[in-house]
């Protein structure tokens, strides 16, 4: 997944510790296999040929994601819109400059969740059709949280209750230290790699971050990040990271992408509505956070 990944485990042996461990890392890379927008053969894939063609008949699996990718866009106000990585073709993060609206303009009429159908058939199949040619949807926003959960639900399946799992800073915590101590996780500082923010004790749940910080440009004094608002197509400014603990990281990765979207005023509400655990910093570098 193009990150650094990690799973400790207590195991009565070493021989158990390898056997599950292998198993958690074997779904992670189903995940990736099924859902990753740069292999040709994933259903990302698939879908993304067929936009415009024809309809696509999706696992029950697939459709539960789509689901949530739905709930994420009515959450959101549409800012959480997994059709929204056609702008990748034309932003570039290892460019010296953000792209012109000239450029972005032809892509905001591929960009809509909402021209998504999504037909249920009488025996429960699911079958999906992007309208136009071009069109795409991209599991990008989400699919390492989903990956992270799936390994730790893994570990759980063989009885392992004393685990951390990590996938490039997406954790999932399925219960303390053998000791009954928690798990101590750092949060980066956004603008320091060298820095944390604070150590938060876990003990079980999830924990993801989103932050301005991990692939961004900067030109003529200006940051601009990675996380793009699909309405317009420009970068987001505000907030320089959120961090939500959740009961999964599939939730605790939207809510925080979310707050990102929405900026520094309503992000800030809605997380505060939202009765989680937070950690974020302002624009100027000051914690917002309810602990």
């Amino acid at each position: 997944m193009a990150c650094d990944n990690l799973i400790e485990l207590y195991a009565g042996s070493y021989h158990e510790a390898d056997r599950v461990a292998a198993a958690a890392m074997a779904e992670v890379r189903r995940i990736e296999a099924k859902y990753s927008r740069y292999l040709d053969d994933s259903v990302v894939s698939g879908l993304n040929r067929a936009a415009g063609v024809a309809v696509v008949e999706v696992d029950a699996e697939t459709a539960q994601l789509l689901d949530f990718a739905d709930a994420c866009y009515h959450q959101s106000d549409g800012l959480f819109d997994i059709t929204s990585g056609v702008l990748r073709r034309v932003w570039n993060f290892k460019a010296d400059r953000p792209p012109s609206a000239a450029a972005i303009a032809p892509l905001l009429p591929l960009i809509g969740w909402t021209q998504i159908l999504r037909i249920r058939a009488a025996a429960g199949q699911t079958s999906v059709y992007l309208p136009q040619l071009g069109m795409e949807i991209d599991f990008g926003g989400f699919g390492k949280e989903y990956a992270a959960d799936r390994a730790a639900a893994m570990l759980l399946s063989y009885g392992v209750r004393h685990a951390f799992v990590n996938l490039g800073g997406d954790v999932v915590v399925t219960g303390p230290h053998a000791t009954g101590e928690p798990w101590q996780l750092g949060i980066r500082h956004p603008r320091d790699d060298r820095k944390y923010l604070m150590t938060v004790p876990i003990a079980s749940g999830a924990v993801a971050t989103s932050g301005d910080y991990e692939r961004y440009l900067d030109f003529e004094g200006q940051r601009y990040s990675h996380i793009l608002n699909p309405k317009t197509g420009e970068s987001v400014s505000g907030l320089q990271s959120v961090t939500v603990l959740a009961p999964s990281c599939l939730v605790a990765g939207s809510m925080s992408t979310i707050a990102m979207l929405l900026g520094p005023t309503a992000g800030a509400s809605w997380l505060a509505h939202s009765g989680a655990r937070y950690w974020a910093v302002a624009p100027d570098g000051s914690p917002i956070h309810n602990p």
